[in-house]
């Protein structure tokens, strides 16, 4: 279910974890006792099922909601909510109308124009955006001809997909008006103070967690010593402040 591939990784674990029910009663309380804001991925296959979670999490203490429209939409042939302006932009009036919690949309990279997704779910609700997802891909082993994945194709993250995400906040915090967070091979601080400088509001780090577990906490150390050096007093600062040529 995953490959390690150059720059990066692909995986097809899908949206694996262990319920609403599990993550009210176990997870919650554990991430409680920190010093810090609770932001749920909220994912589904209808939208019934994106409804009915973020209902349940309604009277929980958590901050912030992540819609992840990445999601294959069952009712629509498989494809995904996040990929079409009707579909991410019903899946997320839908979740609006069903939680007063700050919504995020977390936007897949896999479409023709990230921006009219992003103006479209803006127009429907949301609060911010987040981006990118993953880009799909493949890889194939060439002595037994078959795709490594046992799923053929997975989602690529890590260092290679940075630029592209780069571009695509650029794009997209110049297009709406509400905050954008950069996600997508963030792996240093100078790749999150560039992710910064295009646009986004807030990073988010994953794949390089898999080889660095204490990734994000040596970003944020990377990030106040470039701040410091360049006489910078707060990383709101920075935001974008890209000068196109």
């Amino acid at each position: 279910r995953i490959a390690e591939v150059y720059g990066g990784m692909l995986n097809a674990i899908g949206l694996q974890n262990p319920g609403i029910d599990v993550f009210a009663k176990r997870d919650i309380p554990f991430l409680k006792q920190y010093d810090t804001k609770i932001i749920v991925n909220v994912c589904g296959k209808t939208t019934e099922d994106y409804i009915e979670v973020v209902e349940r999490l309604a009277d929980e203490p958590v901050d912030l909601l992540e819609i992840n429209i990445s999601c294959p939409n069952v009712k629509k042939g498989g494809a995904a909510f996040g990929v079409h302006c009707d579909s991410a932009e019903m899946i997320t009036a839908a979740v609006r109308k069903a939680t007063k919690k700050p919504l995020i949309v977390k936007l897949s990279p896999n479409v023709t124009s990230i921006t009219d997704i992003a103006k479209a779910v803006e127009s429907a609700g949301a609060d911010a955006v987040s981006l990118i997802n993953t880009l799909l891909g493949m890889r194939i082993n060439i002595e037994n001809r078959r795709p490594i994945l046992r799923n053929n194709v997975g989602g690529m993250s890590g260092p290679a997909v940075f630029p592209i995400a780069v571009r695509m906040v650029w794009q997209t915090a110049q297009a709406v008006s509400i905050p954008v967070i950069g996600m997508g091979g963030v792996s240093s601080g100078a790749d999150a103070i560039e992710m910064m400088m295009a646009g986004a509001s807030a990073v988010q780090v994953g794949a390089a967690i898999f080889t660095d577990p204490y990734a994000p906490v040596r970003i944020v150390d990377e990030m106040n010593d470039w701040l410091d050096s360049h006489n910078i007093a707060s990383v709101q600062e920075i935001i974008g402040t890209v000068q196109p040529w």
